[in-house]
């Protein structure tokens, strides 16, 4: 213990100003390109039910990288502000979901979609018999291991999935500031008398589903959204939200098994570094696969500058005589006028607001739902038995009738 303790000391003091100093340069290098990529979306803003998502993903790079070195910068900072990543970690997933949904077209475009590929896939020949009545049952199982047959209602489930992550990734980050606030929350401790410990399997269970419920609609519709690169686009993403959340787990796993100081600002501190150095190479990613290249352009039925390319291919074939064969090559772009950059954040603003208020109070809809069926249920049965008891028919009632006596009692 005595050689534990002088190892640990001073270590936390040692590598703080070098560690803030690296750390810095990396945050320098995040804010400067995710904060440019994100001007440039805003610039030709010529698609905002993709783009407005869009700008919610690439705008997570500078939301980790600020709170991060904040954090570093000031560990009493550390819990405030990994409450406010926490928050926008689960926006962030939900904007990319509402991403891959506007990029086919919108909700009712999918939702159409989903019902077509169900219909083909029950359309299709099964040998077992038994297998083709299972199948066409809607069950749970069909969203484990056939999705494809659950038609419209998988993007119920899907969009469920997103928003409960939201929800209950708000609900449990104000939960852990009351906690934290009365002395119970215990960051990084896995104590039974703490908070810390259910917060975060819950969360897990959450995140786990909310990011598994991305992947089966990747699954499902990734023929669609070829023309974006899907694949690309879902690793950038969920290395960020996926690798953060693991790592701060095993930090915290580490230190509880003695394999790193147990002191709590080393903890913060070396989680903090770790983002810090991801976010620069997260924003080096998402110049090449958010790039606002494709939205420079639009429909030649569209409006703007129009750019004509004409390639010419001279190909000699030399055989008896010298011959020469041209082949020439037009392209014709419509070069978009830029955006009014006020406008295009006060759409995302407003019509991105409107939507997640819109998906969330759907979302605890169909969470109450479930609940008051099952009480409409419960009524129901007791109403049912009280009425079939023996005191409760009708024809068995005990009859009670009225006699009316005149008594007259003449005097003596």
């Amino acid at each position: 213990m005595e050689f534990y303790l002088f190892v640990y000391r001073d270590i936390y003091t040692d590598l703080y100003w070098p560690a803030l100093c690296v750390a810095g340069c990396f945050v320098s290098v995040a804010l400067v390109l995710s904060l440019l990529l994100t001007f440039q979306h805003l610039r030709w803003y010529t698609r905002p039910s993709e783009q407005k998502w869009v700008v919610a993903v690439i705008f997570i790079v500078p939301v980790y990288a600020t709170q991060s070195i904040l954090s570093l910068w000031n560990a009493n900072l550390s819990f405030a502000c990994d409450i406010l990543r926490n928050c926008y970690e689960a926006f962030a997933l939900y904007a990319f979901g509402s991403y891959l949904v506007a990029c086919l077209g919108g909700e009712l475009q999918v939702m159409e979609n989903l019902e077509d590929e169900a219909k083909k896939q029950l359309s299709k020949p099964l040998l077992e018999r038994e297998k083709s009545s299972q199948l066409q049952h809607r069950t749970f199982c069909n969203f484990i291991f056939h999705p494809c047959l659950l038609g419209k209602e998988l993007f119920s489930i899907i969009r469920f999935g997103l928003v409960q992550y939201m929800i209950l990734k708000t609900f449990c980050a104000l939960l852990a500031l009351l906690l934290e606030l009365c002395g119970v929350y215990g960051d990084g401790e896995f104590k039974w008398n703490c908070g810390y410990p259910y917060i975060t399997i819950v969360l897990n269970f959450s995140q786990m589903w909310a990011l598994y419920c991305l992947i089966q609609f990747y699954n499902v519709t990734h023929g669609k959204l070829q023309p974006i690169k899907p694949l690309a686009k879902f690793i950038s993403f969920k290395a960020i939200v996926f690798a953060t959340w693991w790592q701060g787990v095993g930090i915290v796993l580490l230190c509880n098994f003695g394999a790193l100081p147990k002191e709590k600002k080393f903890k913060s501190g070396l989680q903090d570094f770790m983002i810090c150095t991801e976010m620069a190479i997260a924003a080096v990613a998402h110049i090449f696969v958010f790039s606002a290249k494709p939205y420079h352009f639009l429909p030649a039925s569209g409006y703007g500058k129009v750019t004509t390319e004409e390639t010419t291919a001279v190909v000699e074939i030399q055989e008896d005589d010298k011959e020469e064969a041209v082949v020439q090559k037009t392209e014709t772009k419509v070069e978009a006028p830029g955006t009014n950059i006020t406008e295009s954040v006060q759409d995302i603003v407003v019509e991105g607001g409107h939507k997640i208020v819109k998906d969330v109070v759907l979302t605890i809809n169909q969470a109450i739902e479930p609940v008051h069926d099952g009480m409409t249920k419960i009524q129901e049965t007791f109403h049912h038995i009280s009425v079939s008891s023996p005191l409760g028919s009708k024809d068995e009632l005990p009859m009670v009738r009225e006699h009316h006596k005149n008594i007259i009692k003449e005097p003596d």
